[in-house]
């Protein structure tokens, strides 16, 4: 029982770590454009890739 002394404030800990990283991403912006790489692979590519050298 004495466990749950050090368990639940660790648990907050985590839990307020958990929300400033969540809001510092969105704040940098790491959630902005979500639609553009999920679109990116349906794109042509009319590129050639470049040759080998041997």
């Amino acid at each position: 029982m004495n466990v749950l002394y050090i368990l639940i404030p660790l648990a907050l800990l985590l839990l307020a770590g958990a929300v400033w990283v969540f809001f510092w991403a969105v704040g940098s912006g790491q959630f902005d454009d979500l639609d553009t790489p999920a679109m990116r692979i349906v794109l042509d590519d009319d590129t050639k890739p470049p040759e080998a050298e041997d």
